[in-house]
């Protein structure tokens, strides 16, 4: 893994953006704009080191499936801080119905380096409800690959999340409500764009899998109090519906009880089946890491995790203090090794700290993107702090 220096393209700018990418700049704390999706550089990778990156987000990925289950066999939702009996019920019953309910895709984030020395790559998180920067990934990203190194014999690009995308919904077709579309629901409450463009994007992989599709705003689905359905702005039954919104939210919305009370788990007991299904509930949550830890205790893929507080990582390694659920590092705290112990009053996995890797100070985090139970594509986010948040850039890379 190595990073390099290069030219942006003429015009890149508005390349991106007919590609779909409508937010490639970003702006900053201090009111300035800076690109988002960044081609002024790339990383490169060996295919050995993108074979060996591929099997270990495909075990990782495993891993946390054996998790889950470990959450629902031994009533462990309390760590989740899943309390309601009735949440409860309804998210264990999708985990042992999951072979019934359409589920799509998720996003590891990684530490690695790929530096002699530096380590194999270490699981930071996993977002396999509501992950982003999907769109850059799959589409622009490849496309600059083509252009920039159309010459270069054997180049390449760790990236099959479209055809996995398409062949997804292909195969699980099968799955959702006949004669009805698939409604495609953000919140309008994105300003930036990029929820309602990952939608935008996932909706269109669908339609090329040959399903009928609908877009709507969540909060353009209606309830109609006398069927007892969730309904679109012309009144018509949602019942299937593709969310880029957490299930922390739905379920506690003010229509949560609504959509608790007609959720469709399999079976076709319900009124609407969500995509994601709620048992993702069980992976996008930091708890998870904990969790992890303690079924593999010493896997050379994980960072040693608590949620009773820091443990011996305050006086060895340090550690970061995680809220349970959270998005592009909200409420996330480092904390250098030797520092006085914290233990934080909101609900927190404690997780070894493994400071992301500096690339001519630029932090690296890599998002290794699983699609169904398989590797499909990696994105690059770089950062100026030791925490990847809103203000991180995408950068391309390249197989060489």
């Amino acid at each position: 893994m190595q990073r390099h220096r290069i030219s942006p393209r003429p015009g890149w700018q508005e390349i991106v953006e007919e590609q779909g990418l409508i937010y490639p700049l970003a702006r900053q704390p201090d009111g300035s704009l800076r690109p988002y999706w960044d081609e002024s550089a790339y990383y490169s990778f060996t295919l050995p080191e993108v074979e060996a990156l591929e099997e270990v987000v495909e075990e990782l990925h495993g891993m946390c499936l054996e998790a889950a289950a470990h959450i629902v066999d031994h009533d462990r939702f309390a760590d989740l801080g899943i309390t309601d009996p009735g949440l409860k019920y309804l998210v264990a019953e999708s985990w042992q119905r999951r072979a019934e309910l359409p589920t799509l895709y998720g996003r590891f984030d990684l530490r690695y380096d790929g530096r002699p020395g530096g380590g194999p790559a270490k699981m930071l998180e996993y977002n396999a409800d509501t992950p982003t920067s999907l769109v850059e990934a799959a589409g622009p990203q490849w496309f600059w690959m083509e252009e920039r190194f159309a010459d270069v014999p054997h180049a390449d690009q760790w990236n099959s999340l479209h055809e996995r995308l398409v062949d997804a919904w292909r195969r699980q077709a099968a799955l959702l409500p006949p004669g009805a579309p698939v409604h495609f629901a953000h919140s309008a409450g994105d300003e930036l764009g990029e929820d309602l463009m990952t939608v935008a994007y996932l909706q269109e992989t669908a339609e090329q899998a040959g399903i009928t599709t609908e877009a709507i705003s969540m909060e353009d689905i209606g309830w109609d109090r006398l069927s007892g359905r969730f309904v679109d702005k012309k009144l018509r039954f949602i019942r299937s519906c593709f969310k880029l919104y957490p299930w922390e939210w739905l379920a506690t919305d003010d229509f949560g009880p609504q959509a608790l009370d007609t959720l469709d788990n399999g079976g076709g007991t319900g009124s609407t089946l969500w995509i994601e299904p709620a048992w993702k509930m069980l992976l996008s949550n930091k708890a998870l890491l904990a969790i992890l830890w303690e079924l593999f205790p010493d896997h050379p893929n994980l960072l040693p995790a608590y949620l009773d507080g820091p443990r011996e990582l305050a006086r060895t390694n340090g550690y970061a203090a995680k809220p349970l659920l959270g998005r592009e590092g909200a409420g996330v705290t480092l904390h250098a090794p030797g520092a006085e112990p914290v233990v934080r009053d909101e609900p927190c996995c404690y997780q070894e700290l493994a400071a992301l890797p500096d690339f001519d100070g630029n932090h690296v985090v890599l998002g290794a993107w699983v699609v169904g139970d398989e590797s499909a594509g990696l994105g690059i986010r770089e950062s100026s702090g030791l925490i990847t948040d809103e203000y991180a850039r995408f950068v391309p890379h390249v197989i060489l």
